[in-house]
């Protein structure tokens, strides 16, 4: 028998005790909880899982959907080599002016290109611009609702081996609860099923933070 370990408080602290994080990342963790939202910020492992892969692939460009923040940009960006670039797409000026503080006090900020404009507008402009099948990685946290046409622009975005990460694919267990029906719950529910069968990609759902799923463009 598989054995399975149930998520806890307790499982959670241990886990994020045990994530690498520097200093400059946890003061922004720290600041991020003080707002409303902080709920939308990833955690330390989840940050130390995407540096991994980043470094993993040897990725040069990136291409993150969905920023606030800035955790995550923050985690990929240190990650890359000196040349490397990470565009970031989100639409609040408010939340990345904190994300920009912390970049540029990491000495990153020159790898990240932020555009603040509704993403697929920025995607359709990168994928015009030669950019179909030359990224290396994509994360994908932003609003549920389009998830489906932002895995669908990354996959065109993306070389063959690239990886693209996306978020709160288990959405508080909301997914497994047949009883659910709303329109988030609902698109993760319907992306999650044609992943599992998109024959375009290798992929697995994984029990990280709310459920990551990772997939590698064939």
């Amino acid at each position: 028998m598989t054995r399975r370990i149930a998520s806890s408080e307790a499982i959670e602290s241990y886990v994020w005790t045990h994530s690498r994080e520097s200093e400059i990342a946890a003061r922004l963790r720290e600041e991020t909880a003080k707002l409303p939202q902080s709920g939308m910020q990833i955690g330390p492992d989840q940050a130390a899982f995407l540096a991994l892969l980043v470094r993993a692939i040897g990725a040069r460009r990136c291409i993150e959907i969905g920023t606030f923040t800035g955790m995550s940009a923050l985690a990929v960006a240190c990650a890359l080599p000196d040349d490397g670039r990470l565009v970031c797409c989100d639409i609040s000026a408010e939340w990345t002016s904190i994300a920009r503080r912390y970049w540029i006090e990491a000495g990153v900020a020159a790898r990240i290109d932020l555009r603040l404009a509704p993403a697929l507008e920025t995607l359709r402009d990168l994928a015009a611009r030669g950019g179909k099948g030359t990224y290396d990685f994509a994360f994908i946290d932003a609003d549920k609702s389009g998830y489906d046409a932002y895995y669908e622009s990354c996959l065109e975005l993306l070389r063959p081996g690239g990886l693209v990460a996306l978020d709160n694919m288990l959405w508080s267990g909301k997914v497994a609860d047949a009883n659910v029906h709303d329109a988030d719950t609902d698109a993760i529910c319907a992306l999650n099923a044609k992943i599992h069968a998109d024959r375009r990609v290798d992929a697995s759902l994984l029990t990280v933070g709310d459920g990551v799923v990772l997939a590698r463009k064939r």
